[in-house]
């Protein structure tokens, strides 16, 4: 996805933004290494605004400085992900109920806006559902009217999509998900009825079925057996 310019105030946030996008989308596959200066001249700039980006995608934890010509992609664990998964576990449901007590006008014509893109997220829909799903819940977040809570989900979200990406290459992605998709419309009409102890119990278990589970599981058999299997 291209990053325009003009919207980021120097050449440091449009390398940062499209950096970013581009390890998360898995363009910049997991562990890999990269030149710096290769890596400028990709992104058709010097090296200072590069670095830049690179310091706050290392304090993000997605990119590692590995020497001072150098940068590695983090690696992806089961480890990480389960971390990510338990935080989500517990500030989703949060967020959702909150969102079911104080939702405006506003915030349900937004969900139902998002809830009509929703498309399973499967193998077939790929970043299209992904994408979907992303904007519907983002739209449960800002709903809870708490930014600390919005950003920190935010934050989640980006950094569970690397993993979401692993779920979706396997069986379960193949499926057609559709207890998942569904469970989105009962969230929502849960939200907008204003019942926040169901809205929140129905998010728990959502999550619990979601595509990151399958990846934890599938990361943890890798691990396995690379321990008892090194190369």
């Amino acid at each position: 996805m291209a990053i325009a310019p003009n919207v980021f105030s120097s050449k440091g946030d449009v390398a940062y933004a499209q950096l970013r996008n581009w390890i998360l989308l898995g363009t910049l596959p997991a562990g890999s290494r990269l030149a710096q200066y290769e890596l400028a001249e990709r992104l058709d700039m010097s090296i200072t605004p590069l670095r830049e980006a690179i310091r706050r995608l290392s304090s993000e934890g997605l990119m590692e400085l590995d020497s001072h010509k150098n940068v590695r992609i983090a690696s992806m664990s089961a480890t990480e992900a389960r971390q990510l998964f338990e935080v989500r576990l517990s500030l989703d449901p949060a967020a959702v109920a909150l969102a079911a007590q104080r939702r405006t006008d506003r915030d349900i014509f937004e969900m139902r806006s998002a809830a009509k893109a929703l498309v399973p997220v499967t193998q077939d829909w790929g970043e299209e559902g992904l994408t979907a799903h992303r904007e519907f819940h983002r739209t449960l977040y800002l709903a809870s009217h708490n930014d600390v809570l919005i950003h920190l989900l935010e934050d989640l979200w980006d950094k569970s999509d690397r993993y979401r990406r692993v779920g979706l290459e396997l069986p379960p992605g193949a499926e057609p998900r559709t207890t998942d998709f569904e469970q989105h419309f009962e969230i929502l009409e849960l939200v907008v009825a204003g019942d926040d102890v169901a809205a929140a119990d129905l998010t728990r278990r959502h999550i619990q079925g979601s595509l990151t589970a399958a990846a934890i599981d599938a990361l943890e058999g890798d691990e396995l057996t690379s321990r008892r299997d090194p190369a």
